[in-house]
C-alpha cells in the first residue's frame, strides 16, 4: 500500500475517533466504561500490530521509529499501571484528581498524535518525491 493511501486511511481513523468521542458524551457510566474497555483493547491490538510492523520495517531499513515506538510503549505501560493502581483506591478527592490527570494525559496524547500526523504527512510527501525522482532516473537511464 502506498504511503499516501495509508495517510488517507489515517484521516478516516481520526474522523471515526472524533465521532466515537462525541457519541460517548451522551452515554451513561456503564456504557462509557464498556467503550473505554473496548478502546483500550483496540489500542493494545494496534500497538502490537505496530510493533510487529516496526520490527519488520527495521529489518528493511534503519529507522528511529523503533525507539519512538519503544518509548511510547513504555509510556503507555506506566500510564496503565497508574490507572490500574488508582482504580483500586479512589475516593471523591482522588476521583477529581484522577479526572484532572486523565484529561491532561488525553490532551498530551492528542498533541502527540497531531505531531505524529504532521510527521506522517512529511514522510508521505518525501516518499512520493523520492519515488518520482527514482522513476525519472529510471526512465532517463
Amino acid at each position: 500500500m502506498p504511503a499516501s493511501d495509508k495517510f488517507e486511511k489515517l484521516g478516516a481513523q481520526v474522523d471515526s475517533a472524533v465521532a466515537d468521542v462525541q457519541a460517548a458524551a451522551s452515554q451513561n457510566k456503564a456504557e462509557l466504561e464498556s467503550r473505554v474497555d473496548a478502546a483500550r483493547k483496540s489500542a493494545d491490538e494496534r500497538s502490537a500490530k505496530l510493533q510487529t510492523e516496526a520490527q519488520e520495517a527495521s529489518q528493511r531499513a534503519e529507522s528511529g521509529w523503533k525507539q519512538v515506538q519503544n518509548d511510547w510503549d513504555a509510556h503507555i505501560r506506566r500510564i496503565r499501571l497508574r490507572i490500574d493502581e488508582k482504580k483500586a483506591e479512589l475516593d471523591r478527592k482522588d476521583a477529581e484528581n484522577e479526572a484532572d490527570w486523565a484529561e491532561a494525559d488525553a490532551q498530551a496524547a492528542v498533541d502527540f498524535a497531531a505531531s505524529a500526523i504532521e510527521e506522517a504527512e512529511y514522510a508521505v510527501l518525501d516518499a512520493m518525491l523520492a519515488r518520482m525522482n527514482a522513476d525519472a532516473m529510471a526512465s532517463t537511464g
